[in-house]
C-alpha cells in the first residue's frame, strides 16, 4: 500500500497557457480521458500531448473548452 501512495504523488503535472482563451490548463491524470476522447473524435493516432506541435495543442484546448 505504501508503494501506491508514494507513486500517486509522482504524477506528472504541467501547466500550459492557452493563448486563444487567455487561461491556464493543468495537464495531469485527470486530462487523460478527455484527451483520449479528442484523439478518437479527431481520428488521430495516439501521440503524447507533450509531443504535439503548437497548432495541435491549441486545437485540443479549443475542443476542451467546448467539452468540459
Amino acid at each position: 500500500m505504501a508503494a501506491v501512495v508514494s507513486l500517486s504523488g509522482c504524477a506528472v503535472h504541467a501547466r500550459y497557457y492557452d493563448t486563444a482563451h487567455g487561461d491556464y490548463h493543468v495537464w495531469g491524470p485527470s486530462e487523460r480521458e478527455p484527451y483520449a476522447r479528442w484523439e478518437a473524435e479527431q481520428h488521430r493516432h495516439h501521440v503524447e500531448y507533450k509531443k504535439l506541435n503548437k497548432e495541435d495543442r491549441q486545437a485540443y484546448w479549443n475542443w476542451r473548452h467546448e467539452h468540459p
